[in-house]
């Protein structure tokens, strides 16, 4: 009779499997390809001529505001003054756009991006006399909305991943808006923390929710966040700084 010792089996664990939402990124690359195929335009035409058409007649440039040209508070976001400005502003919100349109889903999604850039022009508009264009308004919004994102589904996330993410945003946030301070660079930062501040109301009362919902090992994720309130954010962000930029006529 044979003496053989019995070792417990070892139980392979059940995967979890978790359903996400699977969106196609069509607002962010919709958004690229309209703003690269303006730069071509921009470029080819600047190529044959002593002025910048686009430039003269979309950016963001006080005095035509003052003189009603209100559409110059959207229009600078779609408009780049070098290859290098628009390859960085591009890749950027390659980056960040992918991933906020699979949870924000299209539609609120192109809201963030549009009030963003609209609260970063207001803020260089008031704030400072010099003349801009760029998407960098509208990217530090999606910066800010990822990091509010990320915080207010921190249980989800965990700890952990939590806190890396915030300091790694925190981190990229500082870096930028200290290089715009500095006298080297010509850098519009008022238009930055616009952008900033706009993409953080929003994202703040009308950013994604989420709940996870099932039974081991299936589970699925859903947006709580209730169509109200992201008509909310939306309102008091778009009226917030259209009442900042009322500023300059009023004291005119």
């Amino acid at each position: 009779m044979s003496d053989e010792s019995q070792q417990p089996k070892m139980q392979t664990p059940t995967p979890i499997r978790v359903k996400i939402p699977r969106r196609k990124p069509i607002i962010t690359y919709t958004i690229i390809g309209v703003t690269v195929l303006i730069f071509v335009v921009q470029y080819l035409i600047n190529m044959f001529s002593d002025i910048d058409f686009f430039f003269f007649y979309g950016g963001k440039i006080n005095e035509f505001i003052m003189a009603g040209q209100v559409w110059r508070l959207i229009t600078p976001a779609f408009l780049h003054s070098s290859i290098l400005h628009i390859a960085l502003n591009m890749y950027a919100l390659f980056i960040l756009g992918r991933r906020l349109e699979l949870y924000y889903g299209h539609g609120r999604f192109i809201l963030l991006y549009l009030l963003s850039a609209f609260a970063g022009n207001v803020f260089s508009f008031v704030l400072t006399p010099a003349p801009s264009i760029g998407a960098s308004t509208a990217i530090f919004g999606l910066l800010a909305a990822e990091g509010m994102f990320i915080f207010q589904n921190r249980k989800l996330f965990g700890p952990d991943h939590t806190r890396r993410a915030i300091i790694n945003l925190g981190v990229i946030l500082v870096i930028n808006l200290a290089y715009g301070f500095s006298s080297v660079a010509r850098i519009d930062n008022m238009g930055h923390i616009g952008g900033l501040l706009g993409g953080i109301f929003f994202a703040w009362k009308g950013g994604p929710i989420l709940k996870v919902t099932g039974q081991p090992p299936f589970f699925d994720v859903f947006d709580i966040r209730k169509k109200g309130e992201i008509f909310i954010a939306s309102l008091v962000v778009l009226l917030g700084f259209t009442a900042i930029a009322l500023i300059p006529f009023l004291i005119a």
